[in-house]
C-alpha cells in the first residue's frame, strides 16, 4: 500500500509568543517541523508528503525537508487561511493520482514527536476499516459546560492526529464540505459529517503533544533531549 501525508506547517504560531512560525523554531538545534518529517521519512508506507505551508515560508519549508527528509517524495503547496482550506489545499494537490494512494493522513507540524509505531497503526487501521485517529485518555479531567454548569466528562479521549481516512472519500468529504462553507475543528469531524466512513480510535501518545504556547517549548526541550522516533 501507499500513503500520502498531508503535513500542515501553515499557521501563524502566535500563541506561542514566537515572532517566526512556531514550526521553524529549533529545539535542540533542529526545527520542530524536522521532527515529523524525519518519521514520515522513515515509514516504509508513507510514499509522498504534501507539506502545506505559508507562502512566504515555501523557502524555508524547502530548506529543512531537503535537510531531513532522504526516502520519500515531497510537495509543497501554499495552504489557506483556515486549517480546513490547508487541509483542502494538500488534497487538491493529490486530486490528480489520489487513486494511487491507498489512504490519506493529515497531520499538524506542531505535533514534532509523531512515533513510527503510532503512525504505522494509524495508517494500517484506517486502511482496513476506513478511517483511524489516535486518542488517549489524558491525566488531567476534562470539562463541558452544560447549560451554565461546567460538568467532567466522563471517558473522554484526548484526540490528536495524524488523522488517516480512504483517499477518495476523503477527497470528496472535503469537497463537499467546501460546498456547504463548512469548517470542521478536525479532519475526522468533516469526515463524519461528510462521508460514510467509519472511524476507529487507536491508542494514541502523550508525548505527542500539539506546541501551542510558549511553555509547550520548555516540555519539547526535555523530551527532545531522548527522542527516537
Amino acid at each position: 500500500m501507499s500513503i500520502a501525508t498531508i503535513l500542515l506547517a501553515g499557521g501563524a504560531g502566535t500563541r506561542s509568543g514566537s515572532a517566526l512560525n512556531k514550526v521553524y523554531v529549533e529545539v535542540r538545534g533542529r526545527p520542530l517541523l524536522a521532527y515529523p518529517l524525519a518519521t514520515l521519512d522513515i515509514s516504509s508506507s508513507v510514499g509522498t508528503i504534501v507539506l502545506v505551508v505559508r507562502p512566504e515560508d515555501r523557502e524555508r519549508a524547502g530548506e529543512v525537508a531537503s535537510q531531513v527528509v532522504r526516502h520519500t517524495t515531497v510537495r509543497i503547496v501554499d495552504g489557506g487561511v483556515t486549517r480546513q482550506g490547508s487541509e483542502m489545499c494538500g488534497l487538491e494537490a493529490l486530486a490528480n493520482d489520489v487513486d494511487a494512494f491507498s489512504c490519506i493522513a493529515i497531520h499538524d507540524g506542531a505535533r514534532p514527536f509523531l512515533s513510527l509505531s503510532m503512525l504505522e497503526s494509524v495508517i494500517e487501521t484506517a486502511c482496513r476499516t476506513g478511517g483511524a485517529i489516535p486518542g488517549y485518555v489524558p491525566e488531567t479531567t476534562l470539562f463541558q459546560m452544560n447549560e451554565g454548569v461546567l460538568e467532567p466528562l466522563e471517558d473522554a479521549q484526548a484526540v490528536q492526529t495524524p488523522q488517516c481516512f480512504r483517499s477518495a472519500p476523503l477527497l470528496a468529504a472535503y469537497r463537499a464540505a467546501k460546498t456547504a462553507g463548512f469548517e470542521g475543528v478536525d479532519t475526522a469531524e468533516t469526515v463524519e459529517l461528510f462521508s460514510d466512513l467509519t472511524t476507529a480510535v487507536v491508542p494514541g501518545d502523550p508525548r505527542a503533544f500539539k506546541v501551542t504556547f510558549e511553555s509547550d517549548f520548555e516540555s519539547a526541550e526535555r523530551l527532545a533531549a531522548t527522542w527516537r522516533p
